[in-house]
């Protein structure tokens, strides 16, 4: 005798199952570690900063703005 399966919890395993798998591929496309993130934008802190270092002429404020 065949085996009686129930079709909407078919359906529902196969769209959990697709879910995960699409919830894996952004975790290794999107998800970075908070460590990796920090030292990402500490980098590009020194790195503006050195840039930055390396200007001729500097935007400062005048002390003096009436003249």
């Amino acid at each position: 005798m065949a085996e009686i399966i129930n079709l909407r919890q078919v359906r529902k395993a196969k769209a959990r199952a697709e879910a995960d798998a699409q919830a894996e591929t952004n975790r290794i496309a999107f998800g970075r570690p908070k460590k990796a993130k920090t030292l990402q934008q500490r980098r590009k802190a020194m790195e503006t900063e050195r840039h930055e270092g390396h200007r001729l002429e500097r935007n400062e404020p005048d002390p003096d703005p009436a003249g």
